[in-house]
């Protein structure tokens, strides 16, 4: 197995075993639970903004792991091995962002059926809400990699995590709730901007960790 495999397998092991995972999928599914409560309970009002509440709570839920994706390794030397190994800062960062994605796009896209429900969003527009979290859960992956490698080791981490990663994360809210809510041209926008993230973030969170190793 690669460097780069290995790396995955890792952090997809580490996503399911340790329970890590649990926490930003009961978080997701509390907001679609409590949001009906808060407007009341007109069905064509929540089936009309459904799309755009399971994307802000599947933003807010993707801030819960960002603490644990990178400063952990760093604090134990891990990131340390892997660059004795040979392996580049960047190449770890793109590995720990696909690991990520893995354990948490499929728990995230299952738990949408579930909220999907609780909003009584119909199924005719659940189709186009799962299929816009697919094209943009990897941005929000790789945001959330990138966010931890640059928040690694601070005081605080978590309160600087919300500022750091929540601003660059608008346009795949903004896109993600328009794909949602069938807007033409908001998937390739929303496609546009995670295919950005992906590639731009291994970048900035290799950077980040060349930086705190230094």
């Amino acid at each position: 197995m690669t460097g780069f495999a290995a790396i995955v397998w890792r952090e997809l092991r580490r996503a399911w075993s340790t329970g890590g995972l649990l926490m930003p999928v009961a978080f997701f599914l509390l907001v679609a639970i409590l949001f009906p409560f808060a407007i009341g309970p007109d069905a064509k009002l929540l089936a009309r903004v459904g799309g755009g509440v399971i994307w802000a709570a599947a933003l807010l839920a993707a801030l819960l792991p960002v603490e644990r994706l990178v400063a952990p390794d760093a604090e134990s030397g891990v990131l340390d091995q892997f660059a004795a190994r040979g392996i580049a800062d960047a190449t770890v960062a793109a590995a720990k962002m696909l690991g990520h994605w893995l354990g948490f796009a499929p728990a995230l896209l299952a738990a949408s059926v579930i909220a999907a429900g609780l909003l009584q969003i119909p199924g005719a527009t659940l189709a186009p809400i799962l299929l816009a979290l697919a094209i943009g859960t990897p941005g929000l992956a790789a945001l959330g990699v990138a966010t931890a490698a640059l928040v690694a080791g601070l005081r605080g981490a978590g309160a600087l995590a919300g500022l750091v990663m929540l601003p660059f994360a608008v346009p795949l809210l903004i896109f993600g709730a328009g794909a949602s809510g069938d807007q033409p041209g908001a998937f390739k926008l929303l496609g546009a901007v995670s295919l950005l993230l992906v590639a731009g973030c291994p970048f900035v969170a290799g950077a980040a960790i060349r930086m705190g190793r230094s």
